[in-house]
């Protein structure tokens, strides 16, 4: 019995790690309103020109908004998937909208980018 609570155990702690590692971002509070971040709490972003789950900012638009990036090993999972990008590069989309930072934004909770260039950056929503 102890030998089986033990694995359980250990089981569950796997399959906390894995889903950890599954969500690349979290839900913050911004001026906004509720919106995806990254790791740093930096706002997250959308981009009405990305269509059929690809990215359509690359060259120096990916300069400007950096794409929210996995890593080769990364696990998609639920509304997370990964896109691949023109370079061969990787990154997050959440519910098939590819993810950027603004460069612009200077602090955690920073929504500068939203409604830039005439409108076609969006916060990202959870």
């Amino acid at each position: 019995m102890f030998r089986t609570t033990l694995a359980m155990m250990a089981l569950m702690a796997s399959v906390g790690a894995a889903l950890a590692q599954t969500a690349p971002a979290r839900t913050a509070d911004t001026a906004k309103g509720k919106a995806l971040v990254d790791g740093k709490g930096m706002t997250l972003y959308v981009f009405d020109k990305d269509a059929g789950g690809k990215s359509a900012c690359n060259g120096p638009c990916a300069q400007n908004w950096p794409p929210l990036a996995a890593a080769a090993d990364a696990k998609p999972a639920g509304d997370w998937t990964i896109v691949a990008r023109d370079d061969g590069s990787k990154m997050w989309a959440y519910k098939g909208k590819p993810l950027y930072t603004w460069k612009n934004d200077k602090a955690p909770g920073d929504t500068t980018g939203d409604g830039f260039a005439n409108g076609v950056w969006h916060v990202a929503k959870p």
